[in-house]
């Protein structure tokens, strides 16, 4: 569940790979199947492939939960989970039909969409940001307008920056003497060692867990209670063809999914050590962390008495205006064009 590492280099790459695709792919591309293959019965399966956002960690505890429970068999569906090699890749794989899935951002998506990068959102997963500004404790820099004229640590991500901007003007503090030094994701320790005033980039579930393990409490500023919309952080998405070729085996995952996610709430530790038995080897997860971060999950993932991954177009419409506002997208975005729910 890491953040994309650079907001405007992956949307060149995912306009040149686009522009590829459009031209067709070389022979032997290993490219996802796109057979319109029916979801459930008794042929052969419907193989998926989805690129998870990072190395595996408690948020994806449900696709593991479902592949293990056989939920996904029950639909009938083969379905590949990918870690990708940089957490720029998923987005741009799901553009050129590389895999059939995508777990990616919100504001990413949106992005694409408005380069006309034809990529859709078909389930938000959680359903908050997760991002927030950070300071130390033993800082005093408790609210926002103690950070005017302070140095803020970010991924030097735009996304990041209006983030910070919007919260300090929202209190009607001058975000002009802010400093902003890009610290790539090295959250952790930038604030650890003091090299900058503040952080964002961090997410309440990964970051501010290991900082306070850490014995580096934290106050957290939360930028949607700062006129920053309240976006989904993770969704599902998919490419206009891969939807309209793979429907029916799209909404199967989702009820597979929907499931597996059921079974994690209902079988947190059983659900957390399937996560650790199936942790990468290069990047292993720490128990007490997976385990509060989960904790942290499970209601911001929980859709109420809506289906699983239920959006909303009142959320898209939000963030795009904001978006454009901020000018971190120039072209109009239309909602319908950008998410759909596939679950009645």
């Amino acid at each position: 569940m890491k953040r994309y590492s650079r907001w405007a280099k992956t949307l060149m790459s995912l306009s040149l790979a686009a522009g590829l695709a459009a031209c067709g792919s070389p022979a032997g591309s290993e490219t996802a199947p796109q057979a319109n293959q029916p979801a459930a019965g008794t042929g052969e399966p419907t193989e998926l492939t989805i690129a998870l956002d990072w190395y595996p960690n408690a948020v994806h505890s449900f696709l593991y939960a479902a592949e293990e429970q056989g939920y996904f068999r029950e639909e009938n569906l083969n379905v590949h989970l990918q870690m990708p090699s940089d957490t720029n890749d998923p987005l741009k794989m799901v553009a050129v039909g590389k895999v059939d899935l995508a777990i990616s951002y919100q504001p990413q998506v949106v992005q694409a969409r408005s380069e006309d990068i034809p990529v859709v959102s078909i389930a938000a997963l959680v359903r908050e940001p997760l991002n927030v500004i950070m300071t130390r404790k033993d800082s005093g820099l408790d609210t926002p307008e103690k950070l005017v004229g302070k140095n803020i640590g970010y991924p030097s991500i735009p996304l990041d920056e209006s983030i910070v901007r919007t919260v300090l003007k929202h209190t009607g503090a001058d975000d002009s003497k802010l400093s902003f030094t890009n610290i790539g994701f090295d959250i952790i320790p930038a604030l650890t060692a003091k090299q900058v005033d503040a952080v964002v980039g961090g997410y309440i579930n990964h970051e501010q867990l290991i900082l306070e393990k850490n014995g580096v409490p934290v106050n957290v500023i939360k930028p949607s209670d700062y006129g920053v919309p309240s976006y989904y952080e993770l969704v599902i998405a998919t490419s206009d063809e891969t939807l309209g070729k793979k429907q029916q085996a799209l909404e199967a995952f989702l009820r597979a999914a929907a499931k597996g996610q059921e079974y994690v709430k209902n079988h947190k530790a059983e659900a957390l050590q399937l996560l650790l038995d199936k942790q990468a080897k290069e990047f292993p997860l720490d128990q007490d962390v997976e385990t509060k971060s989960l904790d942290i999950l499970l209601p911001l993932m929980d859709a109420g008495d809506q289906p699983f991954g239920t959006q909303t177009a009142e959320s898209y419409q939000k963030l795009i205006d904001w978006m454009k506002q901020e000018k971190l997208i120039t072209n109009d975005v239309k909602v319908d064009d950008v998410m759909r729910n596939l679950l009645k």
